[in-house]
């Protein structure tokens, strides 16, 4: 493709009246943050992961890992929005699925920076990935479909772009397919460890799936909310229509979530192994309780579903705030949940073992989580920037 022809192409999707002078400042500060933000991970790679991160042997996994699960579990929840959509054409959010693409390449982006910086030696993954495929191995297929997913969305996104719709419906499906195994094989990377009560089970696959719609749904509200905030302007009525379609669906899985949550705390109370119960006491009355109650919750669960019925829909800026908070929650779960899983001793009941093993993220930890929170940032951004008429197109596939 000529140099001509992709300034033709901008000429058609960019919006100039988003280079005002406000805007480019936050795209500059996001980048900013996106460089010293993951530079703190890069450290990782010069002091030692061990020297940086405060993971232990008996508590290998840290934030960087439910960050990467959180982001993650957001771009499938995008991903499988859009492509219903585009396949079942005349939806209503089907005007907002342009913008839950290019969020959703962002947003798992933003997860592989995060992992990337996190593993210590990410290049003999991509490398042996290939060389020394293992299928039998949860965190093989997560990898490969992952990467097979993100492939999928861009040249989708392509094809948006250039007009190609055949393509992009085709390669959206795919990408769709492929966000929904990899999301289930993020879970079953839990849920296979039978060492660890909390995780292991047939629940945590579908669970993630039912995350990855909540946080989907709350993501296309709120980011069609800021579109149109930092474009000072009324959404128009298909729009609206479209992201109050979003808002529908982010109000019926916050239910199923909760009813969810709560029946996979009961059942380690109702004969569930000891540590698995005691895991749970950990966020019931346990160390982790105020993220649990609190931020969890409360923020993330009781509130957006106050706000949404006061809203009654109606009300985008609250949509938007509960969609806001629905994300914060579920940062937070993700967090509870893999600390959860590792926080009680595996050897519980011998002299000298603590209750519970204790984990503090360090600041390059928050650094690495700011880094990834920028890239998603400075992604929509640009995204609205370069592409903002595609995403305000009538007609997509």
């Amino acid at each position: 493709m000529t140099d001509t022809s992709l300034s033709a192409i901008f000429a058609e999707t960019a919006e100039p009246r988003l280079a005002t002078s406000a805007i480019n400042k936050a795209t500059l500060f996001f980048l900013i943050v996106t460089v010293v933000g993951l530079s703190c991970g890069v450290l990782a790679f010069i002091y030692g992961h061990h020297t940086i991160y405060h993971n232990t042997r008996e508590m290998p996994w840290g934030m960087l890992i439910s960050t990467y699960a959180f982001w993650a579990i957001t771009s499938t929840g995008l991903c499988i929005y859009a492509a219903m959509s585009h396949v079942f054409g005349g939806t209503r959010m089907g005007i907002i699925s342009n913008r839950m693409v290019w969020m959703s390449i962002i947003c798992i982006m933003a997860a592989f920076a995060t992992i990337g910086v996190e593993i210590a030696s990410p290049h003999r993954m991509l490398l042996y990935n290939i060389l020394s495929p293992n299928p039998t191995s949860n965190i093989w297929w997560m990898g490969t479909l992952y990467g097979l997913a993100v492939g999928c969305m861009i040249i989708e996104f392509a094809g948006i772009v250039t007009g190609l719709a055949r393509v992009a419906l085709i390669l959206g499906i795919m990408g769709a397919i492929a966000e929904v195994l990899a999301n289930s094989c993020l879970g079953g990377v839990f849920a296979t460890l039978p060492a660890r009560t909390y995780w292991y089970g047939a629940q945590l696959p579908i669970y993630f799936l039912t995350a990855a719609f909540l946080s989907g749904a709350a993501a296309a509200v709120l980011f069609n909310f800021l579109a149109y905030k930092i474009r000072d302007e009324k959404m128009s009525p298909a729009v609206l229509l479209g992201v109050k379609s979003a808002g529908k669906a982010m109000t019926l899985v916050l239910i199923l979530y909760t009813v969810a949550t709560f029946w996979r705390l009961v059942s380690f109370y109702v004969g569930g192994p000891e540590l698995g119960r005691t895991a749970a006491d950990a966020l019931i009355s346990g160390p982790l309780a105020i993220n649990f109650w609190v931020l969890e919750v409360c923020i993330g669960l009781l509130i957006p579903i106050m706000l949404i019925i006061l809203s009654r829909l109606e009300n985008v800026s609250m949509m938007a705030l509960a969609g806001f908070l629905v994300l914060v929650g579920q940062f937070v779960a993700r967090y509870d949940l893999v600390i959860a899983g590792q926080i009680v001793p595996q050897n519980m009941g011998w002299d000298g073992l603590p209750s519970y093993f204790s984990y503090v993220p360090s600041i390059f930890e928050f650094g690495v989580i700011a880094g990834g929170i920028g890239v998603v940032a400075f992604g929509f951004l640009i995204g609205e920037r370069l592409f903002g008429r595609t995403f305000t197109q009538k007609e997509h596939h």
